[in-house]
């Protein structure tokens, strides 16, 4: 995507070098000060220069600043962009131009569950928590109203300082966010209950998932210049009016899919039983017989209960 930034090229030199011309300056403009010139003319003349020299030397003040690494300003003059300036250290530039200072460093925003609608129609609860960070200065100085934008929750303007900026480039994060969540969960069901098993779920897919939640979130911000590096839902469940309902399937699915393998098990050591006697020879069954310990032995395995024995005094033959 096109960019309208671009690497400040203006005059720069070093801060402590011009600082301690400042103090050579002022020093200099004392002694004007407390010279006794031969006459009167002259004297007014070194007030004047003395005055001019302080004057300059306190408004040069304005020009130094210093940049931590993974900090940037945004160079303006007069209401011209002249670039972004990202050198670390301590530098002195023109006092005249105004510096707006951001934070390029990354940061978390832990985005509170809200409410949403699954593919199928379900209500579900859903939250995230992502790590984002200012990539393009100006977009994010001069595209979006940063100036004004109100801090979430407090109803006042965000004043000209590093904090009040970074705190309305949050409030935009989080707003995104929350439509980008919207979107994404409505593409997904919770899980794969009422779907083919094949098809991708938020329970059961949440790497794939985060991944459209990643692409989503910096489609939303590229245009105020913010990247998301990070995205992952850390919150979900039923929405609480359909709760107890869902949890009554989920334990019922549970108790068939476990019943299913209880006969599945049951049926297997029944013709092993079966198998086993008749090829040792133990005891010589007819079908009916055959029927007969089928059916006790499914009982006695299946059952949610132990059996009770029931000793058979008689003979088989009878």
């Amino acid at each position: 995507m096109t960019t309208n930034e671009f690497d400040f090229k203006g005059f720069r030199t070093s801060g402590f070098l011009m600082l301690m011309l400042f103090f050579l300056l002022v020093a200099l403009c004392i002694v004007a000060f407390i010279f006794e010139a031969p006459s009167r003319a002259w004297t007014i003349v070194m007030y004047v220069a003395a005055g001019l020299g302080l004057l300059v030397a306190f408004i040069s003040l304005a020009g130094l600043m210093m940049l931590e690494p993974n900090e940037a300003r945004a160079m303006v003059f007069f209401g011209k962009y002249v670039g972004t300036f990202k050198e670390t250290g301590y530098f002195w530039v023109n006092p005249f131009l105004e510096a707006k200072k951001v934070s390029l460093r990354a940061r978390n925003l832990d985005v509170a569950p809200i409410k949403v609608n699954d593919k199928i129609g379900n209500p579900i609860l859903i939250g995230l928590v992502l790590v984002w960070k200012l990539k393009d200065t100006y977009k994010a100085l001069f595209e979006i109203d940063s100036q004004t934008m109100a801090v979430a929750g407090q109803g006042q303007a965000v004043g000209a300082t590093v904090a009040g900026r970074m705190s309305a480039f949050e409030n935009f994060v989080k707003v995104q966010s929350d439509a980008a969540l919207r979107q994404v969960a409505g593409l997904y069901a919770y899980d794969n209950s009422e779907l083919d098993a094949s098809e991708t779920t938020l329970r059961s897919d949440g790497n794939e998932v985060n991944e459209v939640l990643v692409q989503k979130l910096n489609e939303r911000l590229a245009m105020a210049g913010m990247e998301v590096i990070e995205a992952r839902i850390n919150y979900l469940a039923y929405a609480p009016e359909i709760a107890a309902v869902m949890l009554r399937r989920q334990q019922a699915s549970a108790i068939i899919t476990a019943r299913e393998k209880i006969v599945e098990g049951a049926v297997s050591m029944v013709k092993m039983a079966l198998n086993k006697l008749s090829d040792e020879e133990i005891v010589e069954l007819d079908e009916d017989k055959k029927a007969a310990m089928v059916s006790n032995l499914l009982v006695v395995l299946c059952a949610d209960e132990a059996a009770q024995p029931v000793l058979n005094t008689g003979t088989l033959n009878h």
